[in-house]
């Protein structure tokens, strides 16, 4: 496969461009955690969609064979990797594989998590009852995997001098919420600084690091619980707008923070909620 279309630091930091191709992310190298179901297979479907050069990483083998059929039915440039984030040496590895393959690095989703079962609201989920085990694996795949893929990223990123991180939070990680459980929130706030602390490094390199916190939207996480209406309804009910999020709806945002529209933007992570945090 021949290499994607080199885009250079400076290019992608510059504001000079315009309204035409403000969100150009063609030949992009674009690498999505987490990809082949929800958020993650949006995310990667906009960045395709945009003529991007997605690669998705992902445990479900099944899902990335479906992956695979949908986006070459739909002539989207599209490679997969099965893997197990929390096995770190093999996510990293994927990730400097993609730099060597592919010449360089352009964007990178950190969407990869789990749920952490019930929240306090049930007699399971107080924190007496919070297993340890549980809280370790939760912890591995939503914080420590996602460290672990900003810090094999940013090596590149570094080298080329500009590039795109975005993490998956969410707004239990902005907010107490009560529907959740304890290492979920944990995890997802833990990740909000992260964003934080790694844009403070990478700004030298034109490399700008934010984080999206989505609120209650129909994925598979948990089982795909929110499909049940009774399930949703207190979800619902907190939401402003009255209504569970959709995973297209974060496409608009992903291409925004993927692409050069975001060259001033960097440190923060951005709810796409509903307005539920703004209660």
């Amino acid at each position: 496969m021949a290499p994607a279309v080199a885009r250079t630091g400076e290019t992608m930091k510059s504001a000079n461009f315009s309204s035409g191709d403000i969100f150009d992310v063609s030949g992009s190298v674009v690498i999505v955690t987490g990809g082949a179901s929800g958020l993650g297979l949006s995310i990667a479907e906009v960045m395709a969609a945009n003529d991007a050069r997605v690669l998705l990483l992902d445990i479900d083998q099944a899902r990335l064979d479906e992956c695979q059929a949908r986006f070459r039915a739909a002539r989207l440039a599209l490679d997969v990797a099965i893997l197990d984030v929390a096995d770190i040496p093999a996510l990293q590895g994927a990730i400097h594989a993609a730099a060597e393959r592919y010449g360089r690095i352009d964007a990178v989703f950190a969407n990869a998590g789990i749920s952490a079962g019930s929240g306090p609201f049930t007699e399971f989920g107080q924190i007496a009852n919070v297993r340890e085990e549980d809280w370790n694996r939760v912890l591995q795949i939503n914080l420590t995997a996602v460290f672990a893929t900003i810090q094999a990223a940013s090596i590149h990123m570094k080298r080329q001098r500009g590039g795109r991180i975005v993490v998956t939070s969410s707004v239990a990680g902005l907010r107490a919420e009560r529907h959740v459980g304890y290492a979920y929130v944990a995890t997802k706030a833990a990740v909000v600084n992260l964003v934080r602390h790694a844009a403070i490094e990478l700004a030298e390199f034109g490399v700008c690091v934010n984080g999206i916190a989505p609120g209650p939207i129909l994925t598979n996480i948990a089982g795909g619980k929110l499909k049940d209406p009774d399930i949703a309804k207190p979800y619902i009910a907190n939401v402003p707008l009255a209504r569970l999020g959709d995973p297209d709806e974060i496409k608009g945002l992903a291409l925004l923070l993927g692409s050069r529209a975001s060259s001033f933007i960097t440190g923060t992570t951005i709810a796409i909620d509903g307005g539920m945090t703004a209660w």
